[in-house]
């Protein structure tokens, strides 16, 4: 009887060995490339965005503050005539689709402030890629940049302002995106929005971002391309663009910071597993640049449009070029002392910006492609133990669903392991040591974000 009770523990301690194992080598399955995705990629054109670049820095300024000089528009100048043909070129996009995009403004006046001395109109322009599932055509992804520019005074509502990095470049990423994009359909919604004001405040975020959130918008995740001109400095690297994401998410509660800060969770925002996303994506689609993530809100000390959509608890990130070139930002169109200033088309690399939007509709469509983030997604620990349980509730669209893992020192996730349909597992892995989250997989292998779980006694 002994010899019976030993052999089955034996057979116990083997098979709880097996599982552990192959746990622990569960690495990255790389992730399906999707034909149609791959083809689209291929459409972005440099040349078109070159063409869009070269547009709206002819417009000479499109300073927030020119919005109601009517001599600038009468002229074909300044920011009220840049809107007119940025929503002019998206409702083209859309007659070549059939109607598929709606076009739409969002309109307000800020009021005086430190960098607006007088009320002022200000319109963001967007398209709306309306999802083709009704069940899952809530979810909500979005591509954005900011139309507006300035020179070395930022109240200077006439001087020659171009702007053609900062940020035309961004815009012509989310327009391009849009007119490749709308030639497909897509389970989700994907919002293609130019903004104003951005250099006056954010002014033109903030307030679309409120909008979004008192419209109750399910929006996944947000990209923002603001200075991805690859401007032509000798340091600059045209294979990499910089990805920044917020880590402790600005519109956390008290209690949520406390829940974090117990859990060790500061690494994994919703905008990091955005950020970890376009990673991911970038190894599956080769866009012919590398996102460099840097845990970082935005580059040191400075701030950007997605700043303003994380304050209202949406799942934000920047991308910019590696390198800034500050002779060509914010700067009056001179030369001195051998030196060119000024934001001037001839300092971009369109090659480059047309390698961000591959990047960035890779991202989009992979998302809206994908089934819902699974819901509720819990750690149990009512017992302590070092086995793992985790639990979520089933997700629209969802055919599996995978457990990944990494190391807490670790930036990406370097473990998935296949769970198939179930919306409860246990692994031999101990919470202590690693950081768990679970995506949802479609039948033809899209992917889900990653949520991480919260603690459930």
């Amino acid at each position: 009887m002994r010899h019976i009770v030993n052999s089955t523990i034996l057979a116990a301690m083997v098979l709880a060995w097996a599982l552990n194992c192959a746990a622990q080598n569960a690495g990255q399955e790389k992730v399906p490339v999707d034909p149609q995705i791959a083809a689209a990629l291929q459409q972005i054109s440099a040349k078109q965005i070159r063409a869009n670049i070269e547009k709206l820095a002819s417009f000479e300024t499109r300073s927030t503050l020119s919005a109601g000089d009517p001599g600038l528009l009468a002229a074909g100048r300044g920011i009220a005539a840049a809107r007119l043909w940025i929503v002019s070129e998206l409702e083209r996009y859309s007659r070549d689709c059939g109607g598929c995009l709606d076009v739409e403004t969002y309109k307000f006046v800020e009021p005086a402030g430190e960098r607006i001395p007088n009320p002022t109109e200000i319109t963001d322009v967007y398209a709306v890629l309306k999802g083709s599932d009704p069940a899952r055509s809530k979810r909500m992804v979005l591509v954005t940049g900011h139309y507006d520019s300035r020179n070395s005074d930022t109240l200077d509502a006439k001087g020659y302002a171009p702007g053609a990095n900062d940020d035309a470049s961004g815009t012509a990423v989310s327009l391009e995106c849009a007119r490749v994009l709308s030639r497909m359909k897509f389970p989700a919604t994907i919002i293609f929005l130019t903004v104003a004001g951005e250099e006056q405040g954010l002014n033109g975020s903030r307030r679309f971002a409120k909008m979004a959130k008192e419209r109750g918008w399910n929006l996944e995740a947000v990209l923002n391309n603001d200075i991805v001109g690859g401007d032509k400095s000798p340091e600059q690297d045209p294979t990499t663009v910089r990805v920044f994401s917020e880590g402790l998410p600005a519109a956390a509660t008290e209690q949520e910071i406390q829940r974090i800060r117990a859990m060790g969770g500061e690494n994994d925002s919703g905008s990091r597993q955005v950020a970890r996303y376009i990673a991911e994506v970038g190894t599956t689609y080769d866009a012919g640049v590398k996102p460099l993530l840097v845990f970082r809100t935005d580059r040191y000390l400075r701030g950007g449009d997605h700043s303003a959509f994380n304050q209202e608890g949406f799942s934000a990130v920047r991308f910019t070029e590696f390198r800034e070139d500050f002779h060509h930002q914010h700067q009056n169109a001179r030369t001195e002392k051998g030196v060119e200033y000024g934001d001037l088309p001839k300092f971009v690399d369109y090659d480059y910006v047309a390698r961000v939007a591959r990047l960035n509709a890779a991202t989009l469509a992979s998302l809206a492609s994908g089934p819902a983030p699974p819901a509720n997604v819990r750690l149990l620990v009512k017992n302590l133990e070092n086995d793992s349980t985790l639990a979520w509730e089933a997700s629209s669209g969802a055919a599996r669903y995978e457990v990944l893992w990494r190391s807490t020192a670790s930036p990406e996730w370097e473990h998935a392991l296949k769970v198939g349909g179930v919306t409860q597992t246990t692994l031999k892995i101990s919470k202590d040591n690693v950081t768990f989250a679970v995506r949802a997989v479609d039948r033809e292998g899209h992917r889900s974000l990653a949520v991480v779980p919260v603690p459930e006694r």
